[in-house]
């Protein structure tokens, strides 16, 4: 591997690495802050209320995993240290729960359009370090959204799960946060297994990641762009 190579697989790993590492930490610290003002100060007491990334980066499934599926297939899938929070010590469980599960996603939302504004100001930047710029801005736009989009599908441990665990009677949400256990194997099959399989049988638009998160990252886009007058 040449010189040139390295640099532009170190500038490639750079405009992945440090939007994602900014996207998952404000992630994490998010519902850490909201389960705090809540009621529960389980997160806020173990650091996790924190914009420091080493609080929130599990190291394999953070940085590692995700940077090599990127590489090789341009692919995202990884996960952060988990953010504990109890329940029991919210005001209203079952209404704060939602609110806590909502934080993460709202946070990468809001996130995706600041990096959307600045990206009228880079034009302003000195020119060496335009480019650099503008494509980090792109990356956390990118990231940012499939991170909103990706938690928020309803399966149990993302926080859409958690949030159809808020909105179903208390019976059914039980047996619904059970399938937990079973969450990262049907994660795992829906978005590699499968598309994997479809792929070698020539059904390759049945792919679930792009009906499920790539078609509704493309629709927030478009929705995040016309809120910025952006085209």
């Amino acid at each position: 591997m040449d010189i040139t190579t390295l640099q532009d697989l170190a500038l490639t790993l750079t405009v992945i690495a440090l939007p994602m590492i900014i996207a998952i930490t404000m992630h994490e610290a998010a519902h850490g802050w909201v389960a705090m003002k809540l009621g529960d100060p389980t997160a806020y007491r173990l650091g996790r209320v924190s914009f420091n990334p080493a609080k929130h980066i599990d190291p394999f499934g953070t940085v590692i995993l995700p940077a090599a599926l990127f590489l090789s297939t341009g692919a995202m899938f990884g996960w952060a240290k988990p953010v504990p929070v109890d329940f029991r010590n919210l005001r209203k469980p079952r209404r704060d729960m939602i609110l806590v599960a909502l934080a993460g996603p709202m946070t990468n939302i809001l996130l995706a359009l600041v990096c959307l504004l600045l990206l009228k100001v880079v034009g302003f930047l000195p020119g060496a370090g335009q480019a650099w710029v503008g494509q980090n801005l792109t990356a956390g736009i990118q990231i940012n959204l499939f991170l909103a989009v990706f938690n928020m599908l309803p399966i149990p441990p993302l926080d859409g799960g958690r949030v159809v665990t808020g909105l179903l009677p208390p019976r059914l949400g039980q047996r619904f946060a059970a399938l937990e256990d079973k969450g990262m194997m049907i994660l795992l099959t829906a978005f590699f297994l499968l598309p994997y399989l479809f792929d070698h049988m020539g059904l390759g638009n049945l792919n679930p990641m792009r009906w499920l998160v790539g078609v509704p990252v493309a629709l927030l886009y478009d929705v995040l762009m016309k809120v910025t007058g952006l085209n």
